[in-house]
């Protein structure tokens, strides 16, 4: 298969090891993400098989801090289509993240003290291990999201202006 159909992100990811599986899009339209940490997940029987064939969904996703652990709850993994019903997981099953006791420690402070929330932002396969990168955001408002409207629909005249006067 020739690279030249391929966009500059996916061949950096397939040198590395690293293939992106999910990309969150909403949680860059409905927050702003101050902070990215990358954390494991704890997974089950058939997950990381479907996680490989990119039958997960994060976009309604969310973490939570419970008792110094991370979990990720609303994250949607469909069952493996090769297992029979018995082998096969919970499709909603709330899951652990795998962080350092700073990290989570610094999230949990974050969190009580500044009104952050955390949302799964991307997913990847690096050396066949799922990583999910977590981030630390804050809600935007309404008029945010017109802000980044204006401002993307500005960018887009100047590229256009700049394309004809070539």
């Amino acid at each position: 298969m020739s690279t030249k159909n391929k966009t500059n992100t996916e061949n950096a990811g397939k040198r590395s090891g690293q293939k992106v599986i999910m990309v969150n899009r909403k949680a860059f339209h409905d927050f702003h993400i101050e902070e990215q940490l990358e954390a494991g997940i704890q997974l089950n029987g058939t997950e990381i098989k479907s996680i490989r064939e990119g039958k997960v969904n994060i976009r309604d996703a969310y973490a939570r801090v419970d008792n110094g652990e991370v979990w990720l709850v609303g994250m949607h993994i469909s069952p493996y289509g090769q297992a029979s019903e018995y082998f096969n997981h919970d499709p909603l099953r709330v899951r652990k993240l795998l962080l350092r006791r700073e990290q989570i420690d610094h999230l949990s402070r974050q969190i009580d003290t500044k009104g952050f929330t955390l949302v799964p932002v991307r997913m990847v396969l690096r050396n066949g291990r799922a990583k999910i990168d977590i981030g630390l955001a804050r809600g935007k408002q309404l008029y945010d999201k017109r802000q980044d409207l204006a401002a993307r629909e500005a960018n887009r005249d100047i590229e256009r202006a700049l394309r004809r006067r070539d």
